[in-house]
């Protein structure tokens, strides 16, 4: 997590935030468990803003991918960009 620089650290709290952006897209991309991912949003965030923050992803299901297929019978791409991501 420290070995991120400052434009991929804003990166993953920008995917942490999206909704539809999964946990395992962000371990793909970065290498980051979802404990990690969470370390790091406690650390650059401030405290109103991270309880926010989790309360808004503990339930959702676009968050783990196991849940949303479990909840998604079909089998559908899921994107790992967000519609403003070059490339």
């Amino acid at each position: 997590m420290n070995d991120l620089t400052r434009a991929e650290k804003d990166r993953v709290i920008q995917m942490a935030w999206e909704d539809r952006t999964s946990f395992d897209a962000i371990r793909t991309q970065f290498a980051l468990s979802p404990g990690e991912v969470i370390k790091l949003m406690r650390c650059e965030m401030t405290p109103n803003s991270f309880r926010m923050w989790r309360k808004r992803t503990a339930g959702r299901s676009t968050k783990h991918e196991r849940r949303f297929e479990a909840q998604h019978e079909r089998n559908e791409l899921r994107r790992f960009r967000c519609k403003s991501q070059r490339g």
